[in-house]
């Protein structure tokens, strides 16, 4: 044996990984979302994985979450990585990316993005350090018109109503009733309220009202506050309830209406399906007006599935013009490994492959050859077994990697070409210029 040191391998806490199986489903699911997003007309876009750490800090307190790039052996007279570091979320590098190639951008424009992001969090339910986001934005210049707000909630009840998932609420609301409310009541640090009122659902009343009190705030206006963060509803009648608490400002009211346009845009969707719920805050700054946050219904303490907002100058920081816009993601990490975890997930097929060629010996092998490129120019996926073993060893493979059928080229000059069916176990004689899977094996 070798003297090299063996370095056990162990998984990564918050980094998951799949099966071939298990990562086949999730390949159909990213196939799914993708065909969701375009069929809106949103184009694809993808940028790197690192940032200028500059770009990444440049809105919002997320620099504790920020993986920094070092090299192993760095040469201390370059220290460009130290600049850089792994995105956070795919809205920020939107932004940074409409700024750059604006010019060569049409608008409004409508892109859609999914990749990986890193975040430097603790790890735990529902919470990894490497995840997918699929994220879609509408970004214009000087104004985005208000129906994205509704039209994003309509593609992700789409594209998750096709997935098999366990029943979940997207829940809207808009930051300018919250700080609309909160200047209403004279508050004088509106944001401080929001990002106290986004931890509602995770140390309850007690919590938030401790946390405002301590903030300066009277026990009178921290109880408005939570009476705000309690009015849910999907009719017209919640911008009334609102009202009726007893506070007003401008701002309050233009979120109200813009809150209003978004519901009964939505109204033709299941019943539910779509909730106001003016406990949602969303805690990144960047947020400006209509916010969104998904969970599922039987284990709201989850986390959000799905989340996003509308943004008033993200990219503008990057460019002199005004360039607002309105995003959204889908959390298909969180969403995909609890199904794992809980079982959920029905075993994909462990490899793409559609027909594999029986190698019948040395000297038939480029016959073999042969077949399995015709059988690919046709569009089935085929690999030709990778050497001249005994046939039943052969066939013992395709069975382990679950592949449905089994080609068997001509065996001497006078032979034939057969097809073995692995599901039913049926042989019969097949031509692979004409056989397609659906020809009966008799």
């Amino acid at each position: 044996m070798s003297d090299q040191r063996v370095v056990r391998p162990a998984p990564i806490s918050g980094f998951p990984e799949w099966t071939p199986q298990v990562r086949s489903v999730e390949q159909r699911w990213l196939d799914h979302i993708r065909a969701g997003f375009e069929s809106f007309g949103f184009a694809s876009v993808e940028t790197p994985s690192v940032e200028n750490l500059e770009v990444l800090t440049a809105k919002g307190e997320t620099s504790q979450e920020v993986y920094t790039l070092h090299r192993l052996q760095s040469d201390p007279k370059d220290d460009s990585d130290a600049r850089l570091g792994l995105h956070f979320d795919l809205t920020v590098p939107f932004a940074r990316y409409v700024a750059q190639h604006f010019n060569e951008l049409t608008f409004p424009f409508k892109r859609y993005q999914m990749q990986r992001v890193w975040r430097g969090e603790r790890p735990q339910e529902g919470r990894y350090r490497e995840f997918t986001q699929c994220d879609i934005d509408v970004i214009n210049v000087d104004s985005v018109p208000l129906h994205f707000d509704a039209e994003l909630p309509r593609i992700v009840h789409r594209v998750l109503s096709g997935l098999d998932i366990p029943a979940w609420t997207l829940n809207v609301n808009n930051r300018k009733v919250l700080q609309g409310f909160y200047e209403g009541l004279g508050v004088k640090d509106p944001i401080m309220v929001i990002r106290a009122v986004d931890k509602l659902h995770k140390i309850g009343d007690d919590g938030v009202r401790e946390i405002l009190t301590g903030g300066g705030l009277s026990a009178e206006q921290a109880d408005a506050c939570l009476a705000l963060a309690r009015v849910r509803g999907t009719g017209a009648d919640v911008p009334d309830r609102v009202r009726g608490l007893g506070v007003s400002s401008p701002l309050l009211e233009e979120g109200l209406e813009e809150l209003s346009f978004v519901l009964d845009d939505l109204a033709d969707l299941p019943e539910g399906a779509v909730v106001a719920d003016l406990s949602i805050a969303r805690g990144l700054d960047y947020y400006t007006g209509t916010v969104y946050e998904a969970s599922f219904d039987d284990d709201p303490g989850y986390g959000s599935i799905c989340a996003g907002g509308r943004y008033e100058d993200l990219a503008g920081q990057f460019i002199r013009r005004r360039l607002p816009g309105v995003g959204i993601s889908i959390g298909l990490t969180r969403i995909f490994a609890k199904l794992v975890a809980e079982g959920r997930i029905g075993g994909g097929r462990i490899c793409p492959t559609d027909v594999m060629v029986v190698v019948p010996g040395a000297e038939r092998r480029r016959d073999a050859l042969a077949v399995g490129e015709l059988l690919r120019s046709r569009g089935f996926n085929t690999e030709v077994f990778h050497s001249t073993a005994k046939v039943g060893k052969q066939i013992q493979y395709a069975s382990k990697k679950g592949i449905p059928f089994v080609w068997f080229p001509p065996f001497d000059e006078d032979g034939g070409h057969e097809v073995k069916d692995m599901g039913s176990g049926e042989q019969a004689a097949a031509d692979p210029v004409s056989w397609s899977p659906g020809d009966r094996t008799e």
